[in-house]
């Protein structure tokens, strides 16, 4: 390491949300003494936030940091999740889950939803969801950490759902904890270098001036440095994502069970969600203005919530979206002032996390970035934001409901090209577009495509090889397996309440 490489780097973020704290605290944590963070808020700045569900990679999150799991869920009231629940998505009155899961396992090479689809063929089949152990799992209402072995009870993993307005507190507590210096104040102009461009100084109401070698910024939709400053293009995705406005809430618990998963349920012009967390429920109706006016979204999330609510609807506003270029110069955009997916498959945080995770990774030692570390950078996040759109869009193309303006929009528009070609190939051959990087491998698609009745014309003809009663047989013993691990597990609210170091304080 050369002497300059060994000078630490000074990095500034800007915004205290929960993609601000959880950037200061991961850089201060896995590049210790190589980087001095500091990361400047204003208390008279609101945050995005709602109660949040996540996916499975938080745990690595929280792990790789050193975070305590029971003190983090007591401090944001967290629960545990298995997937999501979708439902009306393809027809009124059908559902599924997504599970943090798989499906069987291949035989011989071959997929193993490809033997579901010949079984089902012969009319042999049940449900897919019932081969998996995540799903029946979560719709039992049971929960147990996954095995760390090659059984079946290893083949599912978990998440969180927790009150985001109390992750981003959580987290600036522990960046705290680590050496993160916090300053409070309001930024009212960015200076930059007048040769290279770069971001030097930002400049505070009070006259302050915080200088920097690196600057992250987390301003959220203001995306003040990248998007203002540094005048990053948006490219905007609501052709594909019509859904413009979220009006949320949060009500009262109206039974003793605590579902370990998110429930999605199609609405007339968009979505709605309930996430159960420890104290209460969140709830949210997701929608396009296009299709239905903000006060009667309100009106329709409060006459659709299923317990006392705790306060009037919060409307919030957005575009689904992301900059061309989420690091130019020396500025880098994580989380909202990146880009924005509305939270149908709760990537909001992974978006967030992949991006701390891919520059910690591509970090200019030295504080110079290479340009082709932030080329790369920029590509690996481009990718990340691409799929998960491409996936989000499929919830909505999918379907072959009729009933409102707005589904016959979705279901009728013209879709990416990237998305159509995925399409193509899954009716074409029942396989699923194969990548090593990224976010959503084949279980999820595959739960998507056929919880929606995306059947596929043909699928691998190897399947026919074997007896088809034996292949039935084997499915059963899965079932079998399956009933008896969920018949084995803990209640969900059992094993939530067995520790109190992770419940929360009543409110």
């Amino acid at each position: 390491m050369s002497p300059a490489e060994k000078t630490p780097v000074r990095v500034v973020v800007l915004g205290g949300g929960t993609a601000g704290w959880m950037s200061a605290a991961a850089l201060a944590r896995l590049l210790g003494d190589l980087v001095e963070v500091e990361l400047v808020e204003s208390e008279d700045i609101g945050i995005v936030g709602v109660g949040e569900a996540t996916l499975p990679h938080i745990r690595g999150f929280v792990e790789r940091l050193g975070i305590d799991e029971a003190a983090f869920m007591k401090a944001t009231h967290a629960t545990y999740k298995l997937g999501i629940d979708f439902r009306d998505f393809g027809k009124i009155g059908e559902s599924y889950i997504h599970p943090f899961g798989s499906f069987g396992e291949e035989v011989a090479g071959v997929g193993f939803h490809h033997y579901w689809l010949e079984l089902q063929r012969q009319g042999m089949a049940d449900p897919l969801g019932s081969y998996s152990l995540a799903v029946e799992a979560a719709l039992a209402n049971k929960f147990a950490p996954p095995a760390q072995d090659t059984s079946l009870a290893s083949s599912y993993g978990y998440a969180y759902q927790f009150d985001a307005t109390l992750f981003g507190p959580f987290m600036r507590e522990f960046g705290l904890g680590i050496g993160v210096k916090r300053t409070e104040g309001k930024v009212i102009e960015v200076r930059q270098d007048a040769e290279s461009g770069d971001v030097t100084t930002l400049v505070l109401e009070d006259g302050r001036e915080i200088s920097g070698d690196l600057f992250i910024d987390c301003s959220g939709f203001r995306s003040l440095m990248l998007g203002q400053t540094l005048g990053e293009e948006w490219e905007d995705w609501t052709p594909w994502l019509p859904c413009d406005r979220a009006a949320a809430m949060p009500c009262d618990h109206v039974t003793e069970e605590i579902e370990p998963y998110t429930r999605a349920i199609a609405r007339p012009a968009g979505w709605q969600w309930r996430i159960p967390l420890q104290h209460r429920i969140g709830n949210g109706y997701v929608f396009s203005s296009a299709f239905i006016s903000e006060d009667e979204a309100c009106e329709f999330l409060l006459a659709n919530v299923e317990g006392t609510p705790r306060a009037e609807p919060r409307l919030l506003r957005f575009k689904a979206g992301r900059r061309r270029h989420s690091w130019n110069r020396n500025v880098i955009a994580v989380g909202l002032a990146s880009g924005f997916l509305e939270p149908l498959e709760s990537t909001s945080i992974y978006l967030a996390q992949m991006a701390i995770t891919y520059l910690i990774e591509l970090f200019p030692l030295g504080g110079k970035a290479d340009a082709r570390d932030r080329a790369e950078f920029n590509r690996l996040v481009d990718m990340e934001y691409d799929r998960v759109r491409d996936f989000l869009i499929l919830h909505y193309h999918a379907t072959t409901r009729d009933d409102s303006e707005f589904w016959n929009h979705v279901r009728t528009m013209k879709v990416p090209d990237t998305l159509a070609s995925k399409m193509e190939l899954w009716r074409e051959t029942a396989r699923v577009e194969k990548y090593s990087d990224g976010l959503f491998y084949d279980a999820s698609w595959i739960a998507v495509y056929l919880g929606q009745g995306v059947v596929p014309d043909r699928y691998d003809p190897r399947v026919g090889i074997p007896d088809p009663a034996r292949v039935a047989r084997a499915m059963g013993s899965l079932q079998g397996a399956i009933r008896s691990e969920v018949a084995a597990m803990p209640g969900h609210r059992e094993y939530l309440t067995a520790a109190r170091e992770r419940l929360a304080e009543p409110l």
